[in-house]
């Protein structure tokens, strides 16, 4: 299949190009019930460190594969297949466990129940996307749940938030649906804001 180029992963270029292209991955969302569990986990740390970048609750989700920025007209190609894909497997069931951070920078929240699922059906996400002749990097899967990022100049937020985090164990839910994002990353001077492109529930049997 011919190989659509891709835009890589940092924003650039001028108004026209960033018009004509979105960033995209392919994800899990948690319920509202866990959420609002962790969230509740959270509530302390919220009001102790206001200075961090905050996920919003709303867009809170566990990336399978990050394609990066693509051109517009490529993203109907990657609908069908996944679409398929998602109808052939069965819900997914996690919870959310713990916490980390990456670089002492990204605050996350980690992930527990059936992580051989779900690292099954990111490999059937990646092969769908590579099928469509999209580039992306394929780095190996760390299932995490992104909470917030710190400032360049904050070394010790994340490290004390994760800490908190250790022991935390959340309900257990069924991942039931597959979702292609966009997010406006790189558009703005406000927070990234993340929009469902399509969404599909998973029916196998």
């Amino acid at each position: 299949m011919t190989q659509v180029r891709g835009r890589g992963t940092e924003p650039g270029g001028d108004e026209r190009d960033r018009a004509a292209t979105v960033r995209v991955f392919v994800a899990l969302a948690p319920p509202d019930e866990a959420k609002d569990e962790l969230a509740r986990e959270l509530g302390a740390a919220y009001d102790a460190y206001p200075r961090l970048r905050w996920n919003r609750i709303e867009d809170w989700h566990i990336t399978l594969a990050f394609l990066g920025e693509l051109p517009v007209a490529t993203v109907p190609l990657l609908r069908p297949p996944l679409a398929d894909l998602a109808a052939s497997l069965r819900p997914v069931e996690l919870a959310l466990r713990g916490g980390g951070h990456f670089d002492e920078r990204v605050l996350w929240s980690g992930l527990a129940g059936d992580l051989e699922g779900l690292h099954a059906l990111a490999d059937g996400v990646r092969a769908v996307v590579r099928d469509c002749g999209v580039p992306f990097e394929d780095r190996p899967l760390r299932p995490h749940l992104t909470l917030a990022r710190a400032r360049r100049d904050d070394q010790s937020s994340v490290v004390d938030i994760a800490g908190g985090l250790a022991g935390f164990t959340g309900r257990r839910w069924r991942a039931e649906r597959l979702h292609l994002v966009g997010s406006d990353f790189g558009r703005g001077p406000g927070p990234i804001r993340y929009r469902d492109i399509e969404a599909w529930s998973f029916d196998g049997r």
